[in-house]
Parts: C-alpha cells; sequence; structure tokens
C-alpha cells in the first residue's frame, strides 16, 4: 500500500510564497496567462522542482510537466496538478493550490525509501482560466485533442493582442499546440484539487468534498450590428441601436437560466464608438451558459440564441453569433470519486456526496480522456476570483491530507491493474 503523507505546512509555505511573488496574499493575483506575471510564477515553479529527481519539460500547448519515476516499466504513470494562470487580480489559491499539492506529493514520493508503484507526472496546465482570451482550458484541451487551432487564434485581448501572437511570445506555435495529445500516452489516471470557489461545502458545514464531475459550458461572442448616430439629433424610432438590443437580451438571458435552473452570464458588452454623444452602431457581447444536464444546455443555448435575433430586429438590427468555447457535462470515475470521498472523511473533513463543479476546470477535458476527479476544499467566503477569495486553515489541511490519500490510493489501483479506463 502506497502511504503518501503530504507535508502540509511545506504546500501551505509555498502558497504563501507564490502568493508574495504574485502580488499579494489579497491583493490581487498577478498570474495573467501569456504574460510576463504567468511565466515569472512559472520561474518561481521551475526552481521548486528543481531540487527534485524529476525530468521537466514544456509540451507543444505550453503545458509545464515534471516526470518522477516508478518502479514500473510499462510507460503508465498518474497525473497531478491544476493550473498557475490566474484572472486579473484573482484569488491567492484559485489553480495554484492543487499545483502546490501536486508539488507536494512530489516532494513526498521522491523521499520515501521506495519508489512510487507507477510513475507520477505533475502539470502546469497553461491559460485555465481563459481570463485574457475569453477560450478557457487551452492547454488541457489541446492536450484532450479539442482544440482547434483555427477557432481561437484571431481572439483578442482587451489590447488587441492576438492569441496566437500572445502565444508566439511565449514560445509556443499555436499550430503545433496539438501536439500535446502525446502527453497523454500512457495516462492512467488524473487527480486534481481545488477551492470550491462556492458555497455548498460552508452551507454543509464540510471542510473538503469530493466532486462527481463539472457541468457543461457553452461560451458565444455575439455581435450586434447596427447604426452610430448623433445622439441629439436622431429620434428614438429612427435609432439601430446596438446596445439597446444587447442590454434587452441579457436581460432575457438572466430569465432563461432561472427557467432551467442553470446559470447564464453576460460578462461583458463592448460597444463602438463607445461616446457619450453617439448611439452605439456596434456591440459585441459575451455570453456564458452552464448547465449540469447536456439537454438543458442545449435549451438554454437555443432559447438564448432566439432573445439575441429578437432583440436585434426589435432594433432594426443584425446580429451575429460566434462560439468561442463548449464543454459537456464531465461526470469523474466512480471508483476514483470513491476513493476522494473515503479520504476527505479520513482526514477530518467529514462525510456527504460528492457535488458538482458549476466552474470548469482542466479536469474537464483530461476527464474525457483519463479517469479523473477531483477534491474541493471549503471557500469562505463562498467566492473566486477576487481579491478576497480564501478558504480556512483547517480547510486547506484537510483537503492537501485527502488529495495525498487519494493520490497514494489511485497508484496502488493503477498498480494492480485496477483502474478501469472507462467511466
Amino acid at each position: 500500500m502506497t502511504d503518501l503523507a503530504i507535508d502540509v505546512d511545506a504546500v501551505l509555505a509555498d502558497l504563501t510564497a507564490l502568493a508574495k511573488v504574485s502580488g499579494g496574499k489579497h491583493a490581487g493575483a498577478k498570474r495573467l496567462a501569456w504574460s510576463d506575471d504567468w511565466q515569472a510564477a512559472r520561474a518561481w515553479l521551475l526552481q521548486r522542482l528543481d531540487e527534485l529527481p524529476v525530468t521537466i519539460e514544456q509540451d507543444p500547448a505550453g503545458n509545464l510537466w515534471a516526470h518522477l519515476d516508478g518502479a514500473g516499466d510499462d510507460g503508465a504513470f498518474v497525473i497531478v496538478g491544476s493550473h498557475i494562470d490566474a484572472v486579473p487580480s484573482g484569488g491567492w489559491l484559485d489553480g495554484v493550490l492543487g499545483v502546490t499539492a501536486a508539488l507536494g506529493v512530489l516532494r513526498a514520493l521522491a523521499a520515501a525509501d521506495t519508489p512510487p508503484p507507477v510513475s507520477v507526472r505533475l502539470v502546469d496546465w497553461a491559460d485555465e482560466e481563459g481570463a485574457r482570451f475569453g477560450r478557457s482550458l487551452v492547454g488541457s484541451s489541446a492536450a484532450a485533442g479539442t482544440l482547434d487551432p483555427d477557432d481561437v487564434r484571431d481572439l483578442l485581448d482587451a489590447g488587441g493582442i492576438r492569441l496566437q501572437d500572445a502565444m508566439a511570445a511565449c514560445g509556443i506555435d499555436l499550430d503545433a499546440a496539438i501536439g500535446a495529445t502525446a502527453r497523454l500516452e500512457g495516462a492512467k489516471a488524473y487527480l486534481e484539487l481545488h477551492i470550491e470557489q462556492g458555497p455548498v461545502l460552508l452551507d454543509s458545514d464540510r471542510l473538503a468534498g469530493a466532486v462527481s464531475g463539472t457541468v457543461g459550458d457553452e461560451r458565444y461572442l455575439i455581435r450586434f450590428s447596427g447604426q452610430s448616430a448623433h445622439a441629439g439629433s436622431t429620434p428614438m424610432r429612427l435609432r439601430r441601436d446596438t446596445l439597446a438590443a444587447a442590454a434587452t437580451a441579457t436581460l432575457e438571458v438572466r430569465e432563461i437560466a432561472i427557467r432551467h435552473e442553470g446559470v447564464g452570464t453576460v460578462g461583458s458588452l463592448r460597444s463602438e464608438p463607445g461616446v457619450i454623444t453617439a448611439v452605439a452602431g456596434f456591440t459585441e457581447m459575451m455570453l456564458d451558459l452552464r448547465h449540469l444536464d447536456a439537454e438543458q444546455l442545449a435549451s438554454m443555448l437555443a432559447e438564448c440564441r432566439a432573445a439575441c435575433e429578437a432583440a436585434a430586429a426589435r432594433f432594426d438590427c443584425e446580429v451575429e453569433l460566434r462560439r468561442v468555447f463548449g464543454a459537456t457535462p464531465t461526470p469523474f470515475h466512480p471508483r476514483l470519486v470513491a476513493l476522494a470521498r473515503a479520504a476527505v472523511h479520513a482526514a477530518g473533513g467529514g462525510d456527504g456526496e460528492p457535488i458538482p463543479s458549476g466552474p470548469l476546470h482542466d479536469a474537464t477535458e483530461i476527464g474525457r480522456q483519463v479517469p479523473t476527479v477531483m477534491i474541493f476544499a471549503q471557500s469562505n467566503p463562498p467566492i473566486s476570483h477576487t481579491e478576497v477569495e480564501d478558504s480556512p486553515d483547517a480547510a486547506l489541511r484537510v483537503a492537501i491530507d485527502a488529495y495525498g490519500r487519494t493520490v497514494g490510493s489511485a497508484l496502488d489501483l493503477v498498480a494492480a491493474g485496477e483502474l478501469e479506463a472507462t467511466r
């Protein structure tokens, strides 16, 4: 049996140290993907990995890997990790809890008297957040084989920089990124630790919990085209006001999400010419829809499309919808979910039904290809993507402990050939 006891204090110290080099614990994380700040955070991680007997490489999509040899010689391995990038002014735990816990896994295994029964690979996925260009899970979707370079190359950030060019500035060729699929050959399991980013564990008085899977997601850029006109001389009845059309659609998105018991978010409305004295002749709307049920998600999308078309017609505008990201609901591997639930209970986190994840994670993509599970640490306050993001010390300790126990059990299952590849 693989007894994997992570040094929890070392993981917490790493979290604090990384926060210091990326903005401050509650000052807003500065680790936006493909930026200098992100590369500086990775440099910090590389320094820690250099202290261990691991082989380090970066794959064609920009994902960072560290390989620790196990006793087996059949090429099988277990993946641990998460992402180090963050949203602008984000929290100090989002993503990096999983990376530092995975670092703790490698440290514990490297310090053991015998090698693990199966090789272990830490991964830091590139651009999980999608905060800069609107396309999440870039690195993990490349590894999973679901990234189409033509769908994302011309996505622009707020400064007008293309995703393809931002990646190139970091030494990554977008067209070669699909070669990252080779990194999953031999992968037998993927385990990720994360904060919940919501209220379920807090409301049920649980410090940590196993995760049953992630919801499906549909993400669109919606462009309304009308006519710019002078705000003083253009009668209301003659206006082709795209901002009015987009605002009308935005309110309907909210009602659609409520009716279907899902979530719908318009994260941004950007209008041109963008001055106070002119009718908006062009407005771009960012739409994100999520639901645990695939059929409900499809219905939400159809109704939102219809709402946008109706709003455009009402204000004599045209509308174009462009899909920039999609993910089907991803249930996690039941055997691994059961292991994680037992580990949380053994670590003192309480027992309870596994919970679904509303936010997407790299596990969404990898879970389609490899047996996968996540563990959540309680969030308190129950929010994320903000400077005040936090988790109690007790919750972090339990979750890190439970994560180590789950990885150890997964290694034994893989070594025994008892972890089937299908969900």
